[in-house]
């Protein structure tokens, strides 16, 4: 018992995300795709920087 409001809620959730439209913001997809800029290339290797990187990779093997 109880488990019909629940589930009646679920089923709105998950019509809702599988109808809506998602607003694209076509501007910003294609500055990403672009990658024209030499300065953001360089924020993205230090944002994605490996922390576990020590810096000997070159030397090995």
């Amino acid at each position: 018992m109880g488990r019909g409001r629940a589930k009646a809620k679920q089923t709105k959730v998950a019509r809702e995300l599988k109808y809506s439209v998602p607003t694209t913001d076509f501007d910003a997809l294609q500055r990403e795709l672009s990658g024209n800029s030499s300065n953001d290339s360089r924020e993205n290797e230090d944002r994605y920087e490996d922390p576990y990187d020590d810096g000997y990779d070159d030397y090995r093997r």
